[in-house]
């Protein structure tokens, strides 16, 4: 398994450990010019999940990936926190921010992978 792969995999299982929801892969490796090869996309539903989702997507890729951010930006107000893995870009969003910025339209060229969500 190639590390981009290892390091979405683990980012993944932080998001559904705090019940992250409507997680979509975007695969933009057949794209041209994108500033990274992934983007992982999911929501929570408030404030405070999506920092917890946050933390917990920083704990499961230092364990399981032995990887760190090198950036974590709008953690201060929590609707919409982007992690760079260089390679990946996390996205976590509350419903609101996630419908109104509608990454995975402005990505349609990528190939989209949806993960269902765990209850």
């Amino acid at each position: 398994m190639n590390e981009a792969k290892k390091l979405i995999q683990q980012i993944t299982e932080g998001i559904q450990d705090k019940k992250g929801k409507k997680i979509v892969i975007a695969d933009l490796t057949q794209i041209d010019d994108t500033i990274c090869n992934y983007f992982v996309i999911c929501q929570g539903n408030s404030p405070s999940q999506v920092s917890a989702i946050v933390d917990s997507i920083r704990d499961f890729t230092r364990k399981g990936a032995g990887s760190k951010p090198f950036a974590i930006d709008g953690l201060r107000n929590a609707e919409w926190v982007a992690m760079d893995y260089s390679d990946v870009l996390v996205h976590v969003f509350l419903p609101e921010k996630r419908e109104f910025y509608n990454l995975e339209h402005l990505w349609a060229d990528a190939k989209l992978t949806q993960i269902p969500d765990i209850d």
